[in-house]
């Protein structure tokens, strides 16, 4: 892997332009081919990439207004190169704007012909210069075309967002997710405390803190090493879990002895959390559809020290296997959605979401709750959640899924969840967190139970 970090957060881009894998999956991927040389290189790449990514909006607009060639007609590796090189000049203050241009000359060189690198070079040095005379939209004119652009996200969400919040609310929640949030982990509590995790974390970590509502987790900045090297991950002390999404085992409450389907386990965050509730005891199933994630789980819960766990390769959206046929006492649907409550973490998304794939995974997610409806007992539970505060992909699935299912309604009970935060809640067994109000991620999870 290059040592250099401007050239690995171009590499970056550059790949995530293609459109085929998530951000996290590049990384991951061009991560295992080696270390970014020190931990100041490393910490710069990831200031590139996901500064970048956060403000493209505004750094677009900026790039447009001195830009001598129409914006739709510039290289896409060249407007990589001129993002990346504008973000140092605007937002880094300890990078020389000499070594931001004369870096993204290099790569312009490597790029395309001679009159590329005079574009780029002239670009960059004017806008250096005059970007802060660059007169953005007037809000009093057109609200949601100027707050997407001061605001750095697409104007499609910031509009929805105008309708359902308002102008403050919308604006606070898009400077809190183009904040950098702080690394947030749950203890796994069949190896340690919480209170054991701290200390450890104390010595190779800053501002150790416990979570606000969820008891096992824990937030901390500046690890001393990349967090697969912390002596407590090594150990299987915890997991890294945003809050937002220890809660919705929290509403699931699997209880020691049961029988437990995680029908889209991913990587298994959530099944980690499901395992330890459960004490270790009973039948936990995780299902996905990508078979070398469930390799990567099987490791996770080993690493966790977590026995209890059978796995199963399927598409949910086909028939449940004849062999498999049984009632869980639990299920969790962590359906796949927009992830538009988690942009804190994942800028990529802003940028290749769109109004209409909202529908989309709406129509997804009730043909998954349709096809797990029938795997759960009598007094049963199904819980349904969704990194997305959207009421596209929460109270119409929910509301759609019920008229059709009047064996099942929303839960009286809200499992584990913390008291403070059911005060919080609308009804009973149903959450939402958002950014702006919870410091977490945006979550929607509501409790279902079947009733016969």
């Amino acid at each position: 892997m290059p040592t250099d970090a401007r050239k690995s957060a171009l590499d970056i881009l550059n790949t995530l332009d293609k459109g085929q894998q998530t951000l996290d999956a590049i990384i991951e991927d061009y991560a295992g081919s080696g270390p970014l040389g020190s931990r100041q290189d490393r910490a710069l790449f990831q200031a590139l990439v996901y500064g970048v990514l956060r403000w493209r909006g505004r750094l677009d607009f900026i790039i447009a207004h001195f830009s001598s060639t129409r914006f739709d007609k510039i290289n896409p590796k060249v407007l990589n190169i001129l993002r990346l090189a504008l973000f140092q000049i605007i937002y880094l203050d300890r990078i020389p704007v000499s070594a931001a241009v004369n870096t993204a000359v290099e790569l312009a060189k490597a790029t395309g012909a001679p009159w590329v690198v005079g574009y780029v070079n002239a670009l960059l040095r004017k806008a250096a210069r005059e970007y802060i005379n660059v007169g953005l939209p007037d809000l009093n004119q057109n609200t949601a075309a100027a707050m997407a652009v001061q605001k750095s996200f697409p104007e499609w969400i910031v509009r929805k967002w105008l309708d359902r919040y308002g102008p403050d609310n919308t604006s606070a929640l898009c400077d809190n997710l183009n904040t950098i949030p702080p690394l947030t982990v749950r203890t796994n509590t069949l190896r340690a405390s919480r209170r054991q995790l701290m200390a450890a974390l104390d010595s190779e970590a800053d501002q150790v803190k416990p979570t606000a509502f969820s008891p096992d987790g824990v937030t901390f900045s500046n690890p001393a090493s990349p967090i697969a090297a912390l002596s407590a991950f090594k150990a299987g002390w915890f997991q890294v879990q945003d809050e937002a999404a220890q809660l919705v085992s929290l509403l699931l409450d699997p209880q020691p002895g049961d029988l437990v389907l995680d029908a889209c386990a991913g990587l298994g965050g959530k099944t980690g959390h499901i395992a330890q509730l459960m004490k270790n005891e009973g039948v936990l199933v995780a299902t996905d559809v990508n078979e070398s994630k469930l390799l990567r789980l099987k490791s996770e819960m080993r690493r966790l020290g977590i026995s209890i766990l059978s796995t199963l390769n399927h598409d949910l959206e086909q028939q449940w296997p004849r062999d498999q046929l049984q009632r869980f006492d639990r299920i969790l649907l962590d359906a796949p959605c927009s992830g538009l409550g988690v942009m804190r973490r994942n800028p990529d998304i802003k940028w290749r979401s769109a109004k209409r794939n909202l529908k989309k995974y709406q129509t997804r997610q009730l043909r998954l709750l349709e096809k797990l409806a029938p795997l759960v007992k009598s007094s049963g539970v199904l819980v349904y959640a969704v990194c997305s505060p959207e009421p596209e992909e929460n109270e119409a699935v929910v509301n759609e899924f019920l008229k059709n299912h009047d064996e099942f309604a929303i839960s009286k009970e809200s499992g584990q969840l913390p008291q403070q935060l059911c005060s919080m809640s609308n009804a009973p067994g149903v959450f939402k967190t958002f950014p702006h109000l919870n410091q977490m991620d945006g979550f929607y999870s509501v409790r279902l139970q079947r009733t016969r």
